[in-house]
């Protein structure tokens, strides 16, 4: 029982304004307080590596990048997040798909990672664990979100010799860079300070779209967003992104999205599309039965009672796959601008891992308010262990209980794996149990 005036009252979904992506692109790092510069007496940084026998594969890493005399300038000063030879033997493990084994022998590692590893990619993740100052554990802040900070690493020298890739320590619920665990602080060289790591810390390879984009999980959300931006001109090549896209593939960016999973898509447009149906299905119905000669009264009670049951159905169907999204049947009523304010509340203007979650209920703004000033934004917490988050949630303004992230199934899964904590060039994905509602439905 499908009928085109099903749609008639689609638009109640939302009704938001226009929406801008362009406060979202291009900020300026934030700025650490600048630690006092340690007299340059004693062993530099390298040396202070070099000296420590557990630091014997990642002093190899360094020696392939060729940045131990970088490391070794004493005119110079830096910050260093270095892991022990346990997390450089699970990094040259996976890196090296199994073939060297976690329970090699370390000469066996370092010379992989001496001759075999590529010299390029080497430089580029040591790059990545070097900060321009010196920064002690007490001059990162534990506040939200993550402050973040450049690393030495250039992701696109031919763009720009300015740009760097940014670092995101935090000491909430602990020390942490980005979604790793700092083990060990404050080691100081005689041009700067070394924190050590439980992980290998690498640079994020991908953007956001990339992972929404080919993400078999993610369909409604590609969907939405492309939908969200067939009203909008997109800025000519080189410009600020005025699109979600755009946003979302900028290297400029600097967001944290929560991607509803396809379930949750499909859960929340057959609930919506279902309110809408029941009334004009019950109408119809009633209708219906008294062309077959029952009494009004009686007519009306029977289409009741069958109405539900169709209304679902085939509101289920309608929600069936992402094409609900492009279904010109349904463009004068879930408009781009609607789909634009929906999907613009699942997505913040700063990059947050769950370890610098509050552990309190917290309101945050999202690119909605862009739109809608006022709007109070979402509500996000998290709860540890040690030391991950074991849960967090974000609720929606009009949801009725909290979107629970999905928490990766064990720590640090990355792209395209993950779940939780995926990190990317313009900013970090977590993904969530339902659709965040910033009006009601």
């Amino acid at each position: 029982m499908k009928y085109i005036t099903i749609c008639k009252k689609f638009s109640a979904l939302l009704a938001v304004s226009a929406l801008l992506v362009t406060a979202s692109c291009n900020k300026e790092p934030e700025q650490f307080k600048e630690a006092a510069t340690p007299t340059p007496t004693g062993s530099s940084l390298g040396e202070t590596i070099a000296s420590n026998p557990d630091d014997s594969l990642y002093l190899a890493l360094v020696r392939r990048g060729g940045l131990e005399n970088l490391i070794n300038n004493t005119s110079a000063t830096y910050t260093m997040f270095v892991p022990g030879n346990a997390a450089m033997r699970s990094f040259v493990a996976a890196v090296s798909g199994g073939a060297i084994p976690v329970g090699t022998p370390d000469n066996i590692v370092s010379g992989f990672i001496s001759t075999t590893f590529p010299a390029e990619q080497a430089a580029a993740i040591v790059s990545y664990n070097i900060v321009p100052q010196a920064v002690k554990a007490a001059d990162i802040p534990a506040t939200y979100p993550n402050l973040q900070y450049p690393s030495i690493l250039n992701p696109a020298p031919t763009i720009s010799d300015l740009l760097r890739l940014t670092t995101f320590p935090s000491t909430a619920n602990g020390p942490w860079i980005n979604n790793v665990p700092i083990t060990n602080v404050d080691i100081l060289a005689s041009n700067g300070v070394i924190h050590n790591t439980a992980a290998l810390v690498t640079p994020p390879q991908r953007f956001l779209w990339d992972r929404i984009s080919s993400d078999p999980d993610m369909t409604y959300l590609k969907a939405a967003i492309l939908r969200a931006d067939s009203g909008i001109v997109p800025a000519p090549a080189n410009a600020v992104p005025t699109t979600l896209q755009g946003a979302l593939e900028s290297i400029g960016a600097n967001l944290t999205v929560f991607v509803p999973t396809n379930a949750a898509f499909q859960q929340a447009i057959t609930g919506a599309v279902y309110q809408v149906l029941l009334p004009l299905y019950t109408q119809q119905l009633t209708a219906y039965y008294i062309s077959l000669g029952m009494d009004p009264t009686t007519a009306a009670q029977q289409a009741a009672l069958d109405a539900p049951a169709y209304a679902l159905a085939d509101a289920g169907t309608i929600a069936g796959t992402p094409d609900v999204f492009t279904n010109p049947a349904l463009y004068p009523y879930l408009t781009a601008q609607t789909v634009q304010g929906l999907v613009s509340y699942h997505i913040t203007s700063a990059r947050a891992f769950t370890n610098n979650f509050p552990t309190d209920p917290t309101a945050v703004l999202t690119l909605l308010n862009q739109g809608l000033p006022t709007h109070p934004g979402v509500t996000i917490k998290a709860g540890f262990g040690v030391p991950f988050a074991t849960s967090a949630t974000v609720k929606g303004l009009y949801n009725s209980t909290a979107s629970n992230i999905i928490i990766n199934a064990a720590p640090l899964t990355p792209d395209p794996y993950g779940t939780s904590d995926q990190h990317f060039v313009n900013g970090v994905i977590h993904k969530i149990d339902q659709v965040l509602l910033p009006l009601p439905l």
